[in-house]
């Protein structure tokens, strides 16, 4: 073996370790990229979903169930003695409300729709009255497949109840939730935003999901208290 042919060898050694390092460095960017694309692409599915709300339950006023006051017609004729909590957040101007929607999500493309995490706001008379934050893996297979993601609800109800814009939009809410039939319904507005995690960090997709929907009485008494 000549001098020049030992020197060929140990050159292309060198460039096949430097073309394997090279290819080494750069998977953590490949896949890094790939994850990336595979979040985007479930993300956008999940904005392709159908959305329905199926039922509510655990839902509280004052620490009240809202069931109680179903045959009431209106808000100012519930009993303070019956209901002192209820008197007593009038009074202090802090009335808690918490409920949990059961929101269907229907997947009718040919690709996974799934997140990580999401945000989401509640409207009611195009007025926010409550938001969260839900951090677990949701998933809805495709064809056709379905999951019920709870979207939880927390308040201050006085502050609907004063406020001109949606008292009248609160007061049929309350009624459409206690399981009264004859209240006119109630037209809600969920906004979801997924998150995605890039290098260990979460960042919001951009835009938001928007579902709207009218909710009535009938709809909502599948709702069981836990």
């Amino acid at each position: 073996m000549g001098i020049a042919q030992t020197r060929f060898q140990i050159r292309s050694i060198y460039c096949m370790k430097k073309i394997l390092l090279i290819a080494l460095l750069a998977l953590p960017a490949l896949f890094y990229q790939c994850g990336v694309s595979r979040q985007i692409g479930e993300a956008k599915a999940l904005g392709d979903c159908k959305y329905n709300v199926l039922s509510a339950d655990s839902m509280f006023v004052a620490g009240y169930d809202v069931r109680e006051f179903r045959s009431i017609s209106k808000l100012e004729d519930i009993n303070p003695l019956k209901y002192p909590r209820l008197a007593a957040g009038l009074l202090a101007r802090t009335i808690p409300f918490s409920a949990r929607v059961n929101l269907e999500v229907m997947n009718p493309t040919n690709k996974l729709a799934a997140l990580n995490q999401l945000e989401y706001k509640v409207l009611l008379a195009g007025k926010e009255f409550a938001n969260g934050f839900i951090n677990q893996r949701i998933e809805v297979s495709p064809a056709g497949g379905r999951t019920v993601v709870p979207v939880r609800l927390q308040t201050n109800a006085y502050e609907l109840l004063t406020d001109p814009a949606t008292r009248e939009a609160f007061t049929n809410l309350f009624r459409n939730l206690s399981g009264d039939q004859t209240t006119a319904p109630s037209k809600v507005t969920i906004k979801i935003k997924p998150t995605l995690d890039l290098f260990n960090k979460a960042v919001n997709y951009p835009g938001y999901i928007t579902i709207e929907q009218d909710l009535t009485g009938k709809m909502l008494l599948n709702g069981n208290v836990r």
